[in-house]
């Protein structure tokens, strides 16, 4: 086979085309979360940590990075500026020194409390180009494609 027919063939195959339209799908929904999120002072980051804890409680440290696809270190540094806000505190684990816990302040509880009804009508916004059904089936396609990829880096 020449080096033509393999291009011919990768151009009819939507393996790129897929690929790029969630790139472009994913920046620009997260462009407009992320400028409402602006709106409030945090970043998207920042937003990620607090939100994680106001939905799923405390969280060991050593975890979060796992929940919201961060780094250990960065971690660290994200807390400290939450901490420094007073929207976040850290909690010594009670049975071993090694971990660590965060969780929200009343004022992190708070200001989530006043964000997050506006927040998910963003959401609500955003995602309105399809239909309840569509959306259904779109996560779990993605949820499909999500565990495939996943799978192939074990």
């Amino acid at each position: 086979m020449d080096d033509r027919t393999r291009y011919l063939e990768k151009k009819q195959d939507p393996s790129l085309k897929l690929f790029v339209v969630l790139s472009k799908a994913y920046r620009a929904l997260m462009d407009q979360v992320a400028e409402d999120i602006r709106g409030h002072g945090l970043n998207i980051t920042d937003f990620g940590v607090m939100e994680l804890l106001y939905h799923q409680g405390e969280q060991p440290l050593q975890k979060i990075g796992d929940k919201i696809l961060l780094a250990s270190g960065s971690i660290t540094y994200v807390v400290d500026k939450l901490e420094k806000k007073n929207y976040v505190k850290r909690i010594p684990s009670p049975t071993d020194r090694r971990i660590t816990y965060a969780s929200l302040t009343e004022a992190g509880e708070q200001l989530l409390n006043d964000i997050f009804p506006e927040h998910w009508k963003q959401i609500e916004a955003v995602t309105a180009g399809l239909s309840k059904e569509e959306k259904l089936e779109a996560i779990d396609l993605l949820k499909k494609l999500g565990l495939y990829a996943n799978a192939l880096s074990s």
